[in-house]
């Protein structure tokens, strides 16, 4: 019967997978690497605006990274806001922006969004702005 616990723990042993993981020390530090668009606001509350009278509202930012970043998709949350873009690729340390210009069709307070995707990454930025039709 010994014989028979032995081979089972042996047999055990033998097929079980041991995981080691690297033990992390607080000097080691883990890379984040930040999003190279830094954009001066990305929320914008335009307050009380007229109906029926088109307003211009421009997001700007400033590429901090060490590659050209292009935009490559830009829309708006709805059919009453156009956007225009930086259609160049926008070096180091240069600047560019979106512009979204939305039509008031209806009075009362909005909040709208613009989403951006750029060749640096798939992640998304949102832009939003708000305010009141009068």
């Amino acid at each position: 019967m010994k014989i028979v616990k032995i081979s089972l723990l042996s047999f055990t042993l033998a097929f079980m997978s041991f995981k080691v993981e690297p033990k992390i020390s607080s000097a080691q530090s883990v890379k984040v690497m930040p999003s190279t668009l830094v954009w001066k606001t990305e929320n914008i509350d335009l307050g009380e605006i007229p109906q029926n009278v088109p307003k211009e509202i421009v997001f700007e930012f400033k590429n901090t990274g060490l590659k050209a970043i292009t935009i490559t998709k830009v829309q708006p949350s709805c059919g009453c806001t156009a956007a225009d873009y930086t259609k160049e690729a926008i070096a180091p340390g240069a600047s560019g922006f979106i512009k979204a210009t939305y039509n008031a069709a209806n009075k009362g307070s909005f909040t709208k969004t613009v989403t951006v995707v750029t060749s640096d990454s798939d992640t998304q930025n949102l832009l939003m702005f708000k305010g009141t039709v009068i």
